[in-house]
């Protein structure tokens, strides 16, 4: 037999001490719900609130736990490129005004939280010439930057801004440029090149961004939040403005700018790379950790974290940079939806609605990220204007030829969660079956509001349909999703306000040895037992509480390992790890086990299989109740 024991170092067993009413579940508030299907059958569509009880299910459970604490959130949103302006711009007042609240207003529309501007002219951009804010004839400079001025912007996109800040306050803006002004570079244009490499250069392309966040901030839209590039290792932009950076360049800029923009705007934070997850193919033999050799730099005292893009790679790699550098901040700033040149409306609105669910309303932010952007706010509907570049995206609305507006699926993508979960929000801890990559399964994320609301995220991979439970504290609710559906359930915190979570941090684990058994740790929070003949009775898991603790419930759960839950189990405790007693034994029927004990105090527990079973038996959570 094998025994592969996962997670049970001190700093990830998961364990928790919490204070809980006998009764917590019959006048609890019932949870709202939301639901958007692929077929459109429902686009955010308020359901019938569901009801809590206090009777554990059989079904896979997503158990919420709101003082296990992770990221705050900043926002949720998308661009107002100069192309969203233009079609913005060209709608009628009344359609316009009504757009802009469905938009931004967090009671009308989806109260859109976070906006990423580009800093000068982008693939989106209406004009037929691309643009910076200091642009001057061929063969010519400006360090000093008398041409600077933003008037292109205070025809169109400013007012936009301006509105969109007056619907919201609470909205962020972040601001990117897509290439320094061609003096600045190689090759004398916007398109490709490369940074010259001098130091007056990097000096006088620190003072434009910061004179760009200073008029900004006067024309009444402060930057919260900046990049010096968009996506640096795009070697061969299509036709619109882009610049090699490698790291070298990336942490000169960082150094002249940091102390420029301190002094200048100090709440206005840096960051760093602002590209994929993982190097694209097409971009060549690049510098593919990128963001860890930015972080290990000097420089980086300067920066607030790294900003991902969607195209390429997946979420994980946020975790990974996180795991590395926990003190810093992983923001996620771009992913447009796609359409293909004959993909009919309702499969574009489906892909794209189950594939930004997996990856950038839930994956992104399950792995560590403050923000999820998307691309464009609003485009025509042939996907422009735009001048080179993406000719296949979408944005979240779409302006018709009849000057209508139509909301399409990063719309509801990004509303699920602009709309209930508030800036300043923290994401907790939940249980969660499904992944990026697609398995078929149940996947959330769930965050605390600031008010102390909850709101919980879920997509049903699957396309058909799948029931799950959900848990908090002691109040449980279950429900079925469509295929394919997102959803967004929020309650008060109300009756579970008195819970309370004392840490375990010291706490730690073994497994038996048995029968020739080795054991593996490692850090994804489960143990996991495996044999050829599966479970077999005699295993066990011991875990060392690190004082003596007491408690009257145990919760056992085996998290997204579905199946993998004892047939067979005894709970037993220990003051000394010698002496043991039996609590209770029982017959697992589902990932979560429940067991209830007359009040008492441990230092050790141990859960022991009693019955042979095919599966495999996976513990990814233990928590105790008092």
């Amino acid at each position: 037999m094998r025994t592969i024991v996962r997670g049970l170092a001190t700093a990830t067993l998961l364990l928790g001490l919490v204070a809980v009413p006998a009764e917590a579940g019959r006048d609890a508030p019932p949870a709202r719900v939301w639901v958007t299907t692929p077929d459109r059958a429902e686009v955010m569509t308020e359901r019938p609130p569901v009801p809590f009880g206090t009777t554990a299910s059989v079904h896979p459970t997503i158990v919420v736990d709101p003082d296990r604490a992770y990221q705050t959130v900043d926002g949720f949103g998308a661009s107002i490129t100069d192309s969203s302006a233009a079609v913005l711009a060209g709608l009628s007042p009344a359609v316009r005004a009504d757009t802009m609240r469905a938009l931004f207003d967090p009671v009308r529309g989806i109260g859109v939280s976070f906006l990423r501007q580009p800093v000068g002219s982008s693939d989106f951009t209406a004009a037929a010439e691309h643009y910076t804010y200091d642009d001057v004839p061929p063969g010519e400079t400006d360090f000093a930057l008398r041409h600077f001025s933003i008037a292109h912007d205070e025809a169109r996109i400013l007012p936009l801004l301006r509105e969109a800040k007056r619907l919201n306050p609470h909205l962020s803006v972040m601001a990117t440029p897509w290439s320094p002004p061609a003096w600045m570079k190689t090759g004398d244009s916007l398109v490709g090149g490369r940074l010259k490499d001098d130091p007056a250069i990097y000096d006088a392309y620190a003072r434009y961004l910061v004179k760009f966040v200073q008029a900004y901030t006067r024309a009444g839209i402060p930057i919260d939040y900046l990049s010096v590039q968009n996506e640096p290792q795009n070697r061969t932009p299509d036709a619109y403005p882009g610049t090699d950076m490698p790291v070298a360049q990336q942490v000169k800029v960082i150094a002249a700018l940091g102390p420029k923009l301190r002094a200048a705007s100090p709440h206005t934070k840096i960051l760093g790379y602002d590209h994929n997850w993982a190097t694209h193919p097409n971009d060549g033999d690049q510098e593919s950790d990128y963001p860890y050799r930015l972080l290990r730099d000097p420089a980086a005292r300067w920066l607030a974290g790294i900003a991902y893009h969607c195209y390429y790679g997946d979420p994980s790699a946020q975790t990974a940079l996180h795991n590395a550098f926990p003190r810093k901040g992983i923001w996620f700033t771009e992913c447009s939806g796609s359409r293909g040149a004959t993909d009919p409306p309702e499969k574009v609105f489906r892909d794209t609605l189950t594939w930004h669910a997996r990856n950038v309303v839930i994956g992104t932010t399950r792995d560590w990220a403050r923000s999820a952007v998307t691309w464009n706010i609003a485009l025509d509907s042939t996907g422009g204007p735009h001048n080179g570049g993406c000719g296949t995206c979408t944005g979240l609305v779409t302006v018709l030829p009849d000057g209508s507006v139509r909301t399409d699926a990063e719309y509801y993508t990004i509303g699920h969660l602009s709309k209930f979960v508030r800036p300043g929000a923290r994401r907790i801890a939940s249980t969660s079956f499904g992944t990026t990559g697609w398995n078929g399964q149940i996947m959330d994320v769930a965050f605390r509001n600031p008010d102390g609301s909850i709101a919980l995220v879920v997509h049903n991979e699957n396309d058909d349909p799948r029931s799950f439970a959900v848990t908090v504290g002691d109040r449980t609710f279950e429900y079925t999703l469509p295929g394919g559906a997102l959803a967004t359930f929020t309650w008060p915190r109300g009756h579970d306000s008195k819970l309370d979570l004392v840490s375990l941090a010291g706490a730690s684990a073994t497994a038996s040895h048995g029968n020739g058994a080795d054991s593996v740790v490692d850090d994804d929070a489960s143990t996991r037992w495996s044999s050829e003949t599966g479970q077999a009775p005699g295993q066990y898991v011991q875990v060392d509480l690190g004082a003596r603790k007491h408690f009257r419930r145990v919760a056992i759960d085996s998290g997204g390992n579905l199946g993998d839950y004892a047939r067979g189990w005894q709970l037993s405790a220990s003051g000394d790890g010698t002496t043991w007693r039996t609590l209770a034994t029982g017959t697992g029927v589902g990932q979560l086990t429940n067991v209830d004990v007359r009040r008492t105090s441990a230092r050790y527990l141990r859960i022991t299989a009693t019955a042979a079973a095919g599966n495999w038996w996976s513990i990814a959570d233990l928590r105790l109740y008092d």
